[in-house]
């Protein structure tokens, strides 16, 4: 809705050296099933006992609860695991991190007499493989009679993909029925001290109320020198990982794969330039840019002594203490440096700073995303250079640099979208289960309902979230589909990050759902601005769309070929106040606004929607613009630099499929009839649906809609059939 603007077995690959342990070792131990931990409260005391800390996202031996507390044991074995379906998700800079951080974990490790186990292979095989090899290997170094204990010590996820991964390793390691006992330990980083999940507010402005303070972080651990016989296996090489993903059996169509790397502006610049068919285009492109990066490398890589690893990259590299450098770097922005590597990171700074404070996550996101720090430890660091400034004290009236609140700010408002999407895992507030998906590091919720037939994905429009699909997904479903229904970043329950939000931004964050989750080209159905941010990913990937559901959408119906494309979109002074007043406005007239888009059905305008859009944007007297949603200003912001200027009958054409247009004729945003006679003239081959409804008909009145799109669909996939 748009309530503001209508708009195997576990093996290395044969071409590394690394050593991998067999399936069939053996061990005379015996595991009896234990219950799953979710903290790090520890086992009684042994000596036979065996902490095994299975690294994903957690890359650091600083401020890490998980190996202060395996430091207690008597063997303690790091593991990173190269799996697929952790490095699908990666980009070649990002797999380059992932490695880097590891080099330095490894040389910490060695210097304390441990080391760091490198696998590749699914983790529900490897970790299973190498519980059962630490087993042994004890046996065999006459360290024991028995393993009293294996602790298998995991960070706690939020994506869907990675809680379903670790729950199977789960399952396998409980499965080996060995003697002894073992365990998956689920553990987190504290950012604030709440246990109780169930407890936490959905509310930004009651979440402040409580005045939680943020934990302390760790110093690096002690660990005992390990004196049991394992293989640990060595590094790989980029180019490594790159030929073992290539032996990936559930690799992305490579197609789709190019249509990632290519930005929506992109995209579009060169459909307006060129009369080619879109996906040649694409593809060209995406051979181009592979070929420039290629003949480029050398070029790009870092000079000298750098916090990046490629010298037109933004994202800092390295471990732990090259990215605490490059944060005092940042934190001390407005004094000045004669240090090569800082001036470096201040040109960065100053070119990524889109907006106050937006420099931030491109900088750092990556290292946190990876946890090469933890998000306390930039917090602690950025309050202690805050004091440094201020002869030790802090100011009730927020921090003196822009940069040290750029950084608390972050992440904080991280921690907060975090804790609300382990909340939604672990308490069930709807009828259907929600999912998290990481676009570019950022929180995204996500449903699915179906398990069979076409793939069917709703967008929902300015301001709303995905349950505003309530009664079509089920309905949907029931009529033999699947049915994604997605919240948009910057909307909902979804995280908010301090950045420019654009029309192309959210369709490339759909195109990307659809290649990263869905899987599969979909039916796409968008309301209101939903409805033009699909039009735009049919436009510009029609390879990635069966057909368009549009929903009162938003956009614009020109007889004009050429169009301009607007590139930058500054925040100004009157953005700023806009959104302020805006968001003023919002949360004294929401449900008024909300009813006027239900003009049949004003009951349908019910508590669920507006005390969802009130979380967002609320606050409390006299705080006025102080206790909404995290980033919420950044999204309002965006109202008033949107570009609806690609004309929807252009992007119809560019999509050459067909397109579905449901309308609802009382509209209090447009003028249907008019509209409709648009579509008519300019707009060929499209089929009209007119109900006698508001803004939102899909929710007004959810039985004729469903009806609707599910005749559509089984039309378009009959259609299919007696075409191949």
């Amino acid at each position: 809705m748009a309530f503001v603007l209508s708009l195997s077995p576990l093996q290395s690959p044969r071409f590394l050296s690394f050593t991998t342990t067999s399936s069939s070792s053996s061990s005379s131990l015996r595991f009896r099933r234990s219950p799953t931990q979710n903290n790090l409260d520890r086992r009684s005391s042994s000596k036979n006992d065996v902490a095994i800390v299975w690294f994903k996202h957690d890359l650091r031996t600083d401020d890490h609860p998980a190996l202060t507390a395996a430091s207690q044991y008597r063997v303690v074995v790091p593991v990173y695991v190269f799996d697929h379906r952790i490095l699908a998700r990666f980009s070649d800079e990002m797999v380059e991190l992932v490695l880097t951080a590891l080099r330095e974990m490894k040389c910490e490790f060695g210097e304390r007499g441990s080391g760091l186990m490198v696998r590749f292979g699914s983790a529900e095989v490897v970790v299973p493989e190498i519980v059962s090899r630490v087993g042994a290997s004890w046996s065999e170094c006459g360290l024991g009679e028995v393993v009293e204990n294996i602790d298998v010590y995991a960070e706690e996820e939020v994506e869907y993909g990675l809680r379903r991964m670790v729950g199977e390793v789960e399952e396998c390691v409980l499965k080996l029925g060995l003697l002894g006992s073992t365990r998956i330990v689920r553990w987190r980083t504290p950012f604030y001290e709440f246990k109780n999940l169930e407890e936490l507010p959905v509310s930004y402005s009651d979440f402040k109320k409580l005045k939680l303070s943020p934990t302390t972080p760790l110093a690096s651990p002690e660990l005992p020198k390990l004196d049991i016989g394992l293989e640990w296996g060595t590094l790989p090489t980029l180019d490594d990982v790159k030929r073992y993903m290539d032996m990936n059996p559930w690799k992305p169509n490579e197609n789709w794969t190019v249509m990632k790397a290519v930005s929506a502006a992109k995209s579009l610049r060169k459909k307006q330039s060129a009369p080619l068919e879109m996906s040649n285009v694409l593809v060209n492109a995406g051979a181009s840019n592979q070929m420039n990066s290629k003949s480029k490398e050398a070029g790009e890589k870092k000079l000298g002594n750098s916090f990046f690893l490629l010298r037109n990259g933004n994202a800092v590299g390295g471990g732990t203490n090259v990215v605490l450098d490059a944060l005092a770097a940042y934190l001390r922005y407005f004094e000045g440096t004669p240090r090569d590597d800082w001036q470096e990171l201040h040109d960065k700074l100053r070119n990524a700073e889109s907006r106050t404070g937006a420099s931030f996550y491109p900088l750092f996101g990556p290292a946190l995303f990876l946890g090469i720090i933890s998000r306390r430890r930039i917090h602690r660091e950025a309050v202690k250079y805050e004091k440094e400034r201020n002869g030790g004290f802090l100011s009730p009236l927020g921090y003196s640099a822009s940069t040290v609140a750029a950084a608390a700010d972050a992440v904080c408002y991280m921690e907060w979208y975090w804790l609300l999407a382990l909340r939604s895992q672990k308490c069930m507030d709807q009828s259907h289960s929600i999912r998290i998906w990481r676009w570019n590091g950022h929180i995204i919720q996500y449903t699915v309902v179906g398990h069979e037939g076409p793939a069917i994905l709703l967008v929902h429009g300015f301001g709303a979230f995905l349950e505003h699909y309530r009664d079509n997904m089920n309905a949907i479903a029931d009529g033999g589909n699947r049915v994604w229904a997605i919240t948009l970043i910057g909307f909902g329950r979804s995280e908010k990050p301090n950045l420019v939000y654009t029309e192309l931004l959210w369709a490339e964050l759909v195109r990307d759902f659809i290649v990263d989750v869905v899987g599969e080209p979909a039916h796409l159905v968008g309301n209101s601005i939903g409805g033009f941010f699909v039009s735009i990913v049919a436009g510009l990937w029609p390879s990635l769309a069966k057909s368009l559901v549009l929903v009162n959408a938003a956009g614009l119906i020109i007889s004009k070929r050429s169009f301009p494309l607007i590139e930058e979109r500054p925040t100004t002074g009157a953005t700023w106040l806009g959104s302020r007043l805006l968001m003023l406005f919002l949360r004294l007239r929401v449900e008024n606004i909300v009813k006027n888009f239900y003009p049949i059905n004003p009951e349908r305008a019910d508590n669920l929607l507006i005390n969802e859009m009130l979380r967002a944007v609320s606050f409390s007297t006299p705080s006025y613009f102080k206790s909404y949603d995290p980033g919420a200003l950044a999204v309002l912001e965006s109202i008033f630099s949107f570009d609806l200027s690609i004309p929807l009958n252009y992007l119809f054409q560019s999509f050459g499929g067909k397109v579905l247009i449901i309308q609802g004729t009382k509209d209090p945003l447009s003028k249907s009839i008019p509209r409709l006679s648009m579509f008519r003239e300019h707009c060929k081959g499209v089929t009209i649906k007119e109900l006698d409804a508001g803004h939102c008909p899909h929710d007004e009145r959810p039985q004729e809609v469903n009806s609707f799109i599910c005749e559509w669909i089984e039309a378009m996939e009959r259609r299919k059939l007696q075409t191949c």
